[in-house]
């Protein structure tokens, strides 16, 4: 429980404790950064991982001089390229193992043609605008490798979303996040971000829902 608050404490006031890494770790900082943003879009284990804050958080402070613009954009934008490239593998090397077990209820192989045909068909979008949707942004890698959209198509699209992404939240933060409105609501900020970038995934989630409910009925 404890651990959980704690991590809620430095989503919720990250401006703070990245100022302290950057007067701790100095040009350390931006592997620091690269090895979240890599992890979050790179590993399906880590999706809670702050995307979006931490880029605008980052992008603040390099309005202030702390951090470079260009290093960040630069360096960020190969993290998220490169995480989702090896989401990509991933989910192409351990999917198909994983779909030909015949016996499994969940993991059939009809479900493997079926999220190939998806892929084939919405799934390069699906790439680019997941890339502003937390959650989405970590598992749409992986199952495009697992679905086996070509690499081509999708390594296309992925360096696409990944630069759009890292762009606009890290210049969001350099031309907004030190207006004095902000500074003085950083915390608000930050959680509007978060309610603001998961809202797609829970309306989504809601309108399925009425949707099945109307197919149960008579």
């Amino acid at each position: 429980m404890e651990m959980i608050l704690r991590f809620f404490d430095i989503l919720l006031h990250l401006d703070k404790y990245i100022n302290v890494v950057i007067q701790d770790y100095g040009q350390w900082t931006y592997l620091i950064l690269f090895i979240i943003i890599f992890c979050e879009t790179g590993l399906v284990v880590t999706p809670f991982l702050p995307g979006d804050s931490l880029l605008f958080v980052a992008g603040a402070f390099a309005a202030l001089g702390s951090l470079n613009l260009v290093w960040v954009l630069v360096l960020l934008s190969a993290a998220a390229i490169l995480g989702d490239t090896i989401n990509y593998w991933v989910g192409n090397y351990i999917g198909p193992r994983v779909f030909q077990m015949e016996n499994s209820r969940i993991f059939k192989k009809e479900y493997l043609d079926r999220t190939h045909q998806f892929y084939e068909k919405y799934g390069p979008i699906t790439i680019v605008i997941g890339r502003f949707v937390p959650i989405i942004r970590t598992f749409a890698p992986f199952l495009a490798g697992v679905g086996s959209m070509t690499y081509g198509k999708f390594l296309a699209y992925n360096v696409v979303g990944g630069i759009l992404w890292i762009v606009l939240f890290t210049l969001g933060g350099y031309f907004f996040g030190n207006l004095p409105i902000v500074k003085k609501n950083f915390t608000f900020v930050i959680f509007a971000i978060i309610i603001i970038s998961v809202m797609p995934t829970v309306i989504e989630y809601f309108r399925q829902r009425k949707a099945a409910k109307k197919e149960e009925k008579p």
